[in-house]
């Protein structure tokens, strides 16, 4: 392994390492040397890499996203534009504990965006980069004939919105929502605008 190739090891151990610590304890409660313990690295390393907690946030908080569906595009050019639609939606829940993690990640921004602007542009950025996520795949349904013509911007906008508010309920745990619920209800409100199924299909 090259130096380069090491140090771009030990800058993703810590990134996981924050990303753990973060969504245990919270940003608040996290220090530097909490987070260097945890990814097994020397406080004076994680300082190489990151000098502060906020810088270590952000980054945190971009690597969290980056790994988000990575898998997704395996085979979206086999199955049909629902199936991808429906696969983003599910990976924008908290359908797993991975998930459930980067949820906790999320409202952990939500929260510094309120009083940090660094903070708020973050957070337009990755939802920015949703809804081209979201967009493309109701685009693509367009494209092929599957999917109604209709306003793809305020579909997408509908659909993340619809995550967030449904999403929270589900990491509230509340009795009221559960992941089946909060799946269906999404799926029934963007399929009359889209011209398919009310089911939420087979993933």
């Amino acid at each position: 392994m090259t130096k380069a190739e090491r140090a771009l090891e030990t800058r993703e151990r810590i990134l996981t390492a924050a990303c753990e610590v973060i969504a245990d304890i919270g940003f608040e409660n996290i220090s530097m040397r909490k987070v260097a313990e945890h990814a097994g690295v020397s406080k004076a390393l994680l300082h190489y890499h990151f000098d502060t907690r906020e810088k270590l946030f952000a980054e945190a908080m971009t690597h969290s996203f980056a790994q988000t569906g990575t898998d997704l595009d395996a085979d979206a050019d086999q199955v049909p534009a629902a199936v991808v639609l429906a696969r983003i939606l599910s990976t924008m829940l908290p359908t797993d504990a991975v998930l459930r993690q980067d949820w906790k990640l999320w409202q952990e921004l939500w929260v510094r965006a309120g009083r940090d602007a660094t903070a708020r542009h973050l957070a337009v950025d990755l939802y920015d980069q949703l809804h081209t996520w979201v967009g493309g795949a109701v685009e693509r349904g367009i494209a092929s004939g599957e999917f109604t013509e209709c306003d793809v911007a305020s579909v997408s906008t509908l659909t993340l919105a619809l995550c967030d508010g449904l999403g929270i309920r589900v990491m509230l745990d509340d009795p009221r929502v559960d992941l089946a619920t909060a799946r269906s209800t999404i799926w029934r409100t963007i399929a009359p605008t889209l011209g398919i199924a009310p089911d939420f299909p087979v993933i």
